[in-house]
Protein backbone atom coordinates (compact mmCIF):
# COMPACT_ATOMS: atom_id res chain seq x y z
CA UNK A 1 0.00 0.00 0.00
CA UNK A 2 1.44 3.21 -1.27
CA UNK A 3 1.60 5.99 1.42
CA UNK A 4 -0.83 8.15 -0.18
CA UNK A 5 -3.42 5.08 -0.51
CA UNK A 6 -2.64 4.97 3.57
CA UNK A 7 -3.83 8.65 3.94
CA UNK A 8 -6.88 8.68 1.91
CA UNK A 9 -8.34 5.63 2.91
CA UNK A 10 -8.11 7.09 6.63
CA UNK A 11 -9.12 10.38 5.38
CA UNK A 12 -12.37 8.95 3.84
CA UNK A 13 -13.38 7.19 6.86
CA UNK A 14 -12.84 10.19 9.05
CA UNK A 15 -14.79 12.20 6.83
CA UNK A 16 -17.79 9.96 6.49
CA UNK A 17 -17.38 9.52 10.51
CA UNK A 18 -17.31 13.22 10.83
CA UNK A 19 -19.93 13.55 8.63
CA UNK A 20 -21.98 11.16 10.34
CA UNK A 21 -22.50 9.24 7.15
CA UNK A 22 -21.69 5.43 6.13
CA UNK A 23 -19.86 3.76 3.23
CA UNK A 24 -22.96 3.23 1.00
CA UNK A 25 -23.27 0.59 -1.97
CA UNK A 26 -25.77 2.08 -4.51
CA UNK A 27 -28.55 -0.41 -4.59
CA UNK A 28 -29.41 -3.38 -2.22
CA UNK A 29 -28.92 -6.38 -3.47
CA UNK A 30 -30.73 -10.19 -3.34
CA UNK A 31 -28.23 -13.42 -2.75
CA UNK A 32 -30.08 -16.77 -3.99
CA UNK A 33 -29.64 -19.25 -1.75
CA UNK A 34 -28.45 -21.48 -4.31
CA UNK A 35 -25.01 -20.11 -4.02
CA UNK A 36 -24.59 -21.54 -0.89
CA UNK A 37 -26.35 -25.48 -1.29
CA UNK A 38 -26.12 -26.55 -4.58
CA UNK A 39 -24.08 -29.44 -5.20
CA UNK A 40 -23.59 -28.57 -9.04
CA UNK A 41 -22.77 -25.32 -8.22
CA UNK A 42 -19.96 -26.54 -5.85
CA UNK A 43 -18.61 -28.73 -8.51
CA UNK A 44 -18.48 -25.47 -11.03
CA UNK A 45 -16.19 -23.62 -8.40
CA UNK A 46 -14.34 -26.49 -7.92
CA UNK A 47 -13.70 -26.97 -11.90
CA UNK A 48 -13.35 -23.24 -12.81
CA UNK A 49 -11.91 -21.59 -9.61
CA UNK A 50 -10.67 -23.70 -7.04
CA UNK A 51 -8.26 -26.04 -9.48
CA UNK A 52 -7.67 -23.25 -12.32
CA UNK A 53 -6.69 -20.48 -10.40
CA UNK A 54 -3.63 -19.74 -7.92
CA UNK A 55 -4.24 -20.90 -4.63
CA UNK A 56 -2.10 -20.07 -1.33
CA UNK A 57 -0.19 -23.85 -0.37
CA UNK A 58 1.91 -22.42 2.33
CA UNK A 59 3.74 -19.54 3.68
CA UNK A 60 7.68 -19.86 2.85
CA UNK A 61 8.62 -19.84 6.40
CA UNK A 62 7.18 -23.19 6.49
CA UNK A 63 9.58 -24.61 4.39
CA UNK A 64 12.70 -23.19 6.04
CA UNK A 65 15.91 -25.06 4.09
CA UNK A 66 17.02 -26.86 1.58
CA UNK A 67 15.51 -30.27 1.85
CA UNK A 68 11.98 -29.31 4.02
CA UNK A 69 8.98 -30.57 2.55
CA UNK A 70 5.59 -30.50 3.43
CA UNK A 71 2.19 -32.53 1.73
CA UNK A 72 -1.30 -30.83 2.07
CA UNK A 73 -4.74 -31.04 0.58
CA UNK A 74 -4.69 -28.36 -2.21
CA UNK A 75 -8.71 -28.05 -3.82
CA UNK A 76 -8.83 -31.61 -3.49
CA UNK A 77 -5.91 -32.74 -5.07
CA UNK A 78 -2.76 -34.35 -2.37
CA UNK A 79 -0.09 -32.26 -2.62
CA UNK A 80 3.66 -32.47 -1.81
CA UNK A 81 5.66 -29.34 -1.85
CA UNK A 82 9.59 -29.43 -1.45
CA UNK A 83 12.48 -27.12 -1.45
CA UNK A 84 15.57 -28.28 -3.35
CA UNK A 85 19.65 -26.94 -2.48
CA UNK A 86 19.25 -24.44 -4.61
CA UNK A 87 15.99 -23.07 -1.95
CA UNK A 88 13.79 -22.94 -5.34
CA UNK A 89 10.10 -24.67 -4.41
CA UNK A 90 8.79 -27.66 -6.04
CA UNK A 91 4.82 -28.64 -6.23
CA UNK A 92 4.01 -31.98 -6.88
CA UNK A 93 1.51 -34.64 -6.70
CA UNK A 94 1.99 -36.79 -4.12
CA UNK A 95 1.34 -39.84 -5.81
CA UNK A 96 3.50 -42.88 -6.82
CA UNK A 97 3.99 -42.65 -10.54
CA UNK A 98 4.62 -46.62 -10.51
CA UNK A 99 1.11 -48.13 -8.98
CA UNK A 100 -0.54 -44.78 -7.53
CA UNK A 101 0.15 -44.90 -3.71
CA UNK A 102 0.26 -42.05 -1.60
CA UNK A 103 3.88 -41.34 -1.91
CA UNK A 104 4.88 -39.18 1.42
CA UNK A 105 2.75 -39.63 4.58
CA UNK A 106 4.23 -37.37 6.88
CA UNK A 107 2.65 -33.48 7.25
CA UNK A 108 6.36 -31.82 6.87
CA UNK A 109 9.84 -32.49 7.44
CA UNK A 110 13.48 -32.60 5.51
CA UNK A 111 14.31 -35.12 2.91
CA UNK A 112 15.58 -35.00 0.08
CA UNK A 113 14.33 -38.24 -1.50
CA UNK A 114 10.99 -39.88 -1.32
CA UNK A 115 10.55 -43.75 -1.23
CA UNK A 116 6.99 -45.19 -2.20
CA UNK A 117 5.85 -47.26 0.74
CA UNK A 118 4.40 -50.28 -1.54
CA UNK A 119 7.60 -51.07 -3.78
CA UNK A 120 10.05 -48.12 -2.71
CA UNK A 121 10.16 -46.44 -5.91
CA UNK A 122 11.95 -43.22 -4.92
CA UNK A 123 12.50 -39.77 -6.48
CA UNK A 124 14.75 -36.71 -5.00
CA UNK A 125 13.08 -33.62 -4.33
CA UNK A 126 12.94 -32.11 -7.73
CA UNK A 127 10.82 -34.85 -9.03
CA UNK A 128 13.27 -37.24 -10.86
CA UNK A 129 12.84 -41.01 -10.64
CA UNK A 130 16.08 -42.22 -8.77
CA UNK A 131 15.28 -45.93 -8.01
CA UNK A 132 13.80 -48.92 -9.13
CA UNK A 133 14.01 -52.16 -7.28
CA UNK A 134 14.96 -55.01 -9.62
CA UNK A 135 14.59 -52.58 -12.19
CA UNK A 136 16.99 -54.60 -15.01
CA UNK A 137 14.82 -57.93 -15.12
CA UNK A 138 10.98 -56.44 -14.36
CA UNK A 139 11.39 -52.46 -16.13
CA UNK A 140 13.92 -53.27 -18.68
CA UNK A 141 12.72 -50.52 -21.06
CA UNK A 142 11.15 -48.01 -18.24
CA UNK A 143 12.30 -44.23 -19.75
CA UNK A 144 12.57 -42.96 -15.96
CA UNK A 145 12.12 -39.35 -17.77
CA UNK A 146 8.52 -40.21 -18.55
CA UNK A 147 8.09 -41.26 -14.58
CA UNK A 148 8.80 -38.17 -12.68
CA UNK A 149 6.31 -36.84 -10.62
CA UNK A 150 3.57 -35.00 -11.74
CA UNK A 151 3.99 -31.54 -11.43
CA UNK A 152 1.51 -28.32 -10.91
CA UNK A 153 2.40 -25.20 -11.45
CA UNK A 154 3.92 -23.06 -8.60
CA UNK A 155 5.93 -19.77 -7.54
CA UNK A 156 7.50 -18.34 -4.66
CA UNK A 157 6.43 -14.65 -4.31
CA UNK A 158 6.05 -11.79 -1.23
CA UNK A 159 6.35 -14.92 1.24
CA UNK A 160 3.88 -17.22 -0.07
CA UNK A 161 4.20 -20.08 -2.28
CA UNK A 162 1.64 -20.77 -4.81
CA UNK A 163 0.63 -23.18 -6.53
CA UNK A 164 -2.44 -24.44 -9.30
CA UNK A 165 -4.51 -27.43 -9.02
CA UNK A 166 -4.11 -28.50 -12.68
CA UNK A 167 -0.62 -30.16 -13.75
CA UNK A 168 -1.94 -29.05 -16.94
CA UNK A 169 -2.41 -25.12 -16.47
CA UNK A 170 -0.61 -22.39 -17.76
CA UNK A 171 -1.01 -19.51 -15.53
CA UNK A 172 -0.44 -16.24 -15.52
CA UNK A 173 0.66 -15.68 -12.12
CA UNK A 174 1.38 -11.91 -12.36
CA UNK A 175 -1.38 -10.59 -13.71
CA UNK A 176 -3.44 -12.52 -11.31
CA UNK A 177 -1.45 -11.80 -8.00
CA UNK A 178 0.08 -8.35 -9.15
CA UNK A 179 -2.32 -6.19 -7.28
CA UNK A 180 -1.80 -8.22 -3.92
CA UNK A 181 1.85 -9.45 -4.28
CA UNK A 182 2.40 -5.64 -3.47
CA UNK A 183 0.14 -5.54 -0.98
CA UNK A 184 2.19 -8.34 0.94
CA UNK A 185 5.27 -6.88 0.51
CA UNK A 186 4.12 -3.69 1.91
CA UNK A 187 2.78 -5.18 5.06
CA UNK A 188 5.81 -7.83 5.26
CA UNK A 189 4.30 -10.74 4.76
CA UNK A 190 7.90 -12.35 3.38
CA UNK A 191 9.68 -11.30 6.75
CA UNK A 192 6.36 -13.41 9.16
CA UNK A 193 6.34 -16.75 10.52
CA UNK A 194 3.64 -18.83 11.90
CA UNK A 195 3.57 -18.59 15.42
CA UNK A 196 0.36 -20.75 16.27
CA UNK A 197 -2.05 -22.27 14.20
CA UNK A 198 -4.89 -24.58 14.66
CA UNK A 199 -7.61 -26.48 11.82
CA UNK A 200 -11.36 -26.50 12.43
CA UNK A 201 -14.13 -27.71 10.56
CA UNK A 202 -17.53 -25.53 10.42
CA UNK A 203 -20.94 -26.73 8.51
CA UNK A 204 -21.17 -23.00 6.15
CA UNK A 205 -20.40 -22.99 3.11
CA UNK A 206 -17.19 -21.37 1.96
CA UNK A 207 -18.87 -17.98 0.90
CA UNK A 208 -20.58 -17.62 3.62
CA UNK A 209 -17.60 -17.92 5.88
CA UNK A 210 -15.49 -15.24 3.37
CA UNK A 211 -18.93 -13.16 3.18
CA UNK A 212 -18.46 -12.47 7.34
CA UNK A 213 -15.65 -10.96 7.27
CA UNK A 214 -16.09 -8.10 4.73
CA UNK A 215 -18.40 -6.12 6.37
CA UNK A 216 -18.94 -4.46 9.70
CA UNK A 217 -22.63 -4.06 10.07
CA UNK A 218 -22.57 -6.93 12.39
CA UNK A 219 -19.80 -5.87 14.87
CA UNK A 220 -21.61 -4.29 16.91
CA UNK A 221 -24.22 -6.86 17.63
CA UNK A 222 -21.70 -10.49 16.87
CA UNK A 223 -19.24 -9.13 18.74
CA UNK A 224 -20.75 -6.85 21.59
CA UNK A 225 -18.87 -9.24 24.11
CA UNK A 226 -15.33 -8.89 22.62
CA UNK A 227 -13.97 -6.61 19.63
CA UNK A 228 -17.25 -5.18 19.08
CA UNK A 229 -16.67 -2.19 21.35
CA UNK A 230 -13.52 -1.38 20.23
CA UNK A 231 -14.85 -0.51 16.54
CA UNK A 232 -17.12 2.45 15.50
CA UNK A 233 -20.42 1.30 14.84
CA UNK A 234 -21.51 0.29 11.13
CA UNK A 235 -18.64 1.56 9.37
CA UNK A 236 -15.96 0.06 6.57
CA UNK A 237 -14.50 0.80 3.27
CA UNK A 238 -13.55 -1.86 0.34
CA UNK A 239 -11.70 -1.59 -2.42
CA UNK A 240 -11.06 -4.50 -5.71
CA UNK A 241 -7.61 -5.27 -6.42
CA UNK A 242 -8.61 -7.18 -9.11
CA UNK A 243 -9.72 -10.32 -8.04
CA UNK A 244 -9.30 -9.63 -4.37
CA UNK A 245 -10.45 -7.15 -2.04
CA UNK A 246 -8.85 -4.78 0.43
CA UNK A 247 -11.73 -3.55 3.40
CA UNK A 248 -10.53 -1.50 6.47
CA UNK A 249 -12.59 -1.69 9.81
CA UNK A 250 -11.70 1.69 11.87
CA UNK A 251 -11.22 1.61 15.31
CA UNK A 252 -12.59 4.41 17.82
CA UNK A 253 -9.42 5.51 17.89
CA UNK A 254 -9.92 7.27 14.57
CA UNK A 255 -11.72 9.66 16.01
CA UNK A 256 -8.32 11.24 17.54
CA UNK A 257 -6.94 11.66 14.17
CA UNK A 258 -8.48 15.36 13.68
CA UNK A 259 -5.82 16.45 16.38
CA UNK A 260 -3.16 14.67 14.28
CA UNK A 261 -0.86 15.51 11.58
CA UNK A 262 -1.21 13.02 9.03
CA UNK A 263 2.68 12.68 9.13
CA UNK A 264 1.86 10.42 12.04
CA UNK A 265 -1.06 8.65 10.66
CA UNK A 266 -0.72 4.98 10.37
CA UNK A 267 -3.83 2.98 9.41
CA UNK A 268 -2.73 -0.44 10.99
CA UNK A 269 -2.80 1.75 14.66
CA UNK A 270 -6.40 3.25 14.40
CA UNK A 271 -8.25 0.08 11.95
CA UNK A 272 -7.74 -3.43 11.16
CA UNK A 273 -6.85 -3.85 7.44
CA UNK A 274 -8.80 -7.21 6.09
CA UNK A 275 -7.54 -8.74 2.39
CA UNK A 276 -9.68 -11.44 1.01
CA UNK A 277 -6.73 -13.16 -1.65
CA UNK A 278 -9.50 -15.16 -3.73
CA UNK A 279 -10.43 -17.49 -3.59
CA UNK A 280 -9.87 -19.00 -0.43
CA UNK A 281 -7.79 -17.05 2.02
CA UNK A 282 -8.15 -13.89 4.13
CA UNK A 283 -5.54 -12.29 5.99
CA UNK A 284 -6.70 -9.79 8.51
CA UNK A 285 -3.73 -6.99 10.00
CA UNK A 286 -4.00 -5.95 13.51
CA UNK A 287 -1.34 -3.70 14.57
CA UNK A 288 1.65 -6.06 15.42
CA UNK A 289 0.20 -9.26 13.69
CA UNK A 290 -1.73 -11.23 10.98
CA UNK A 291 -4.33 -13.38 11.50
CA UNK A 292 -4.49 -16.05 8.15
CA UNK A 293 -7.54 -17.84 7.83
CA UNK A 294 -7.47 -20.37 4.76
CA UNK A 295 -10.36 -22.23 3.66
CA UNK A 296 -10.62 -25.83 2.18
CA UNK A 297 -14.15 -26.40 0.92
CA UNK A 298 -15.46 -29.75 1.61
CA UNK A 299 -18.98 -30.04 0.08
CA UNK A 300 -21.40 -27.38 -0.78
CA UNK A 301 -22.26 -27.22 2.88
CA UNK A 302 -19.02 -27.62 5.01
CA UNK A 303 -15.87 -25.67 4.91
CA UNK A 304 -12.26 -26.93 6.83
CA UNK A 305 -10.36 -24.12 8.09
CA UNK A 306 -6.89 -23.43 9.06
CA UNK A 307 -6.35 -20.72 11.63
CA UNK A 308 -3.04 -19.13 12.06
CA UNK A 309 -1.52 -16.04 13.68
CA UNK A 310 1.02 -14.96 11.86
CA UNK A 311 3.90 -12.47 12.85
CA UNK A 312 7.51 -11.03 12.45
CA UNK A 313 9.64 -13.89 12.27
CA UNK A 314 12.22 -12.29 14.73
CA UNK A 315 9.54 -12.71 17.04
CA UNK A 316 8.28 -15.72 16.77
CA UNK A 317 10.88 -16.99 19.81
CA UNK A 318 10.63 -19.21 22.25
CA UNK A 319 10.22 -16.57 24.50
CA UNK A 320 7.40 -14.88 22.89
CA UNK A 321 5.60 -18.17 22.14
CA UNK A 322 3.22 -17.61 25.47
CA UNK A 323 2.07 -14.34 24.27
CA UNK A 324 1.85 -15.41 20.70
CA UNK A 325 -0.46 -18.32 21.60
CA UNK A 326 -2.81 -16.03 23.88
CA UNK A 327 -3.43 -13.56 21.22
CA UNK A 328 -4.08 -16.74 18.93
CA UNK A 329 -6.79 -18.07 21.53
CA UNK A 330 -8.23 -14.43 21.51
CA UNK A 331 -8.48 -14.02 17.82
CA UNK A 332 -9.91 -17.76 17.49
CA UNK A 333 -12.55 -16.63 20.39
CA UNK A 334 -13.60 -13.94 18.27
CA UNK A 335 -13.87 -15.55 14.68
CA UNK A 336 -15.90 -18.76 16.11
CA UNK A 337 -18.30 -15.59 16.79
CA UNK A 338 -18.66 -15.24 12.92
CA UNK A 339 -18.33 -19.16 12.26
CA UNK A 340 -20.91 -20.25 14.83
CA UNK A 341 -23.35 -17.58 13.38
CA UNK A 342 -22.31 -19.10 9.70
CA UNK A 343 -23.38 -22.49 10.37
CA UNK A 344 -26.25 -21.50 11.96
CA UNK A 345 -27.37 -19.27 8.77
CA UNK A 346 -26.13 -22.45 6.65
CA UNK A 347 -28.48 -24.45 8.80
CA UNK A 348 -31.36 -22.20 8.03
CA UNK A 349 -31.02 -21.86 4.65
CA UNK A 350 -31.71 -26.06 4.92
CA UNK A 351 -35.31 -25.12 6.14
CA UNK A 352 -36.42 -23.21 2.96
CA UNK A 353 -37.10 -20.52 4.38
CA UNK A 354 -35.79 -18.28 2.32
CA UNK A 355 -34.97 -17.84 -1.61
CA UNK A 356 -32.46 -15.73 -1.22
CA UNK A 357 -30.32 -13.38 1.04
CA UNK A 358 -30.13 -9.58 1.02
CA UNK A 359 -27.19 -7.33 1.17
CA UNK A 360 -27.96 -4.32 2.32
CA UNK A 361 -25.97 -1.12 1.16
CA UNK A 362 -23.67 -1.10 3.67
CA UNK A 363 -23.13 -5.10 2.68
CA UNK A 364 -22.19 -3.86 -0.73
CA UNK A 365 -18.42 -6.06 -0.43
CA UNK A 366 -20.54 -8.92 -0.60
CA UNK A 367 -22.20 -8.21 -3.53
CA UNK A 368 -18.29 -7.47 -4.95
CA UNK A 369 -17.37 -10.69 -3.69
CA UNK A 370 -20.11 -12.85 -5.45
CA UNK A 371 -19.83 -11.14 -9.03
CA UNK A 372 -16.12 -12.32 -9.01
CA UNK A 373 -16.78 -16.16 -7.96
CA UNK A 374 -19.35 -15.85 -10.76
CA UNK A 375 -16.95 -14.17 -13.38
CA UNK A 376 -15.02 -17.18 -13.13
CA UNK A 377 -18.06 -19.18 -13.59
CA UNK A 378 -19.09 -18.05 -16.36
CA UNK A 379 -22.13 -16.07 -15.10
CA UNK A 380 -23.50 -12.64 -15.22
CA UNK A 381 -27.46 -13.18 -13.29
Amino acid sequence: MERATEIALLEELHGLKNSKLFYLDEVVHKSPVARYMSGARFAAEKRDIFRTLPLIAAHSSELPEAGSFMTRDLAGLPLLLTRDKEMNIHAFLNVCRHRGSRLESEESGCKRAFSCPYHAWTWNNEGNLKGVPHQKQGFPDLDRDAYKLKRLPALEAAGVIWVVANPNAEPDFENYLGPILKEFEWFGMPDMAIAASNTITIKANWKMLVEGGIEAYHFKVAHRHTIGPHFLDNLSSYRELGAHMRSVLPKNSLKSLKDMPQGDWKIREHSNVLYNVFPLDQFLLMEDHVAWISARPISAGETELRLSTMAPSVEVAPEMMSHWKRNHQITVATLMEDFDVNAAAQAGLESGANEFLTFGRYEGALESFNKTVESFLGETD
